[in-house]
């Protein structure tokens, strides 16, 4: 029996083409902290390469921590330190200019308050490497709220990434719920389908599908929001 559903955020709640998403968000991220002291080039190539980082935690410190540990090997503990109220500035208000690269979808919104109507504990699985100011300003930009979901994963508040299998055992065992009776809901077929490989059950969005290692996407129950609903019900009769 199902209890709780799991949802990735970009590209499934909010529509997006993840390339033209990360170069607008990287441009206006090289605008705002250029000016003080960094070279756009070797900024964006530390955060990519923090980003590898977090993707890469083992549990042991935040996504937070491992990240900056990361920036301060590039750029110095001092200058980082002096430096990060600067990134917060960015992600609470620069940010929300990125609004501009994502779409909207009607049914995102209609989708999740109708699985909270039908009880069901609602999460926002989103890959945690962005802070939790930026996730909530995305959730916004979807039509829904940060209030709409009992658990969303940050970078300030998780210490594992997709695709690594603990990543969703940690949610399971967050909400005290055998992965069995879990959903995950992703347009992913790498980072959101290896939550199958705990227990989890997966259901594939494919309005703005992402297969880069060309999976045989056939095994997976797939389709649109109307298709997930259906979907859902019929587990509901099991």
């Amino acid at each position: 029996m199902l209890k709780a559903i799991l949802f990735d955020l970009d590209g499934t709640l909010l529509p997006m083409d993840q390339d033209e998403f990360t170069k607008g968000y990287f441009s206006l991220l090289a605008q705002k902290i250029a000016p003080y002291g960094y070279e756009p080039k070797k900024l964006i190539e530390t955060i990519w390469a923090g980003t590898a980082t977090m993707i890469k935690n083992d549990g042991k410190q935040s996504n937070e921590a491992v990240f900056w540990d990361k920036f301060s090997e590039v750029y110095g503990k001092e200058k980082t330190e002096q430096d990060r109220p600067l990134f917060n500035d960015f992600y609470v208000n620069d940010f929300e200019k990125a609004k501009d690269f994502c779409g909207y979808h009607a049914k995102t919104s209609e989708t999740v308050r109708k699985l909270k109507q039908l009880e069901y504990r609602v999460v926002l699985a989103t890959n945690p490497i962005f802070p939790k100011s930026a996730t909530e300003s995305r959730i916004r930009w979807a039509g829904l709220e940060p209030s709409d979901f009992e658990f969303i994963t940050t970078y300030e508040n998780t210490s594992y990434c997709k695709p690594n299998p603990d990543y969703y055992r940690d949610i399971a065992e967050r909400l005290g719920v055998p992965p069995e009776e879990c959903l995950m809901v992703g347009n992913d077929v790498s980072e959101d389908m290896v939550a199958e490989t705990v227990g989890m059950k997966v259901f594939l969005l494919t309005n703005c599908l992402i297969n880069k290692e060309r999976s045989d996407i056939s095994v997976y129950p797939r389709g649109n929001f109307k298709q997930l609903i259906n979907f859902i019900k019929e587990k509901i009769t099991e």
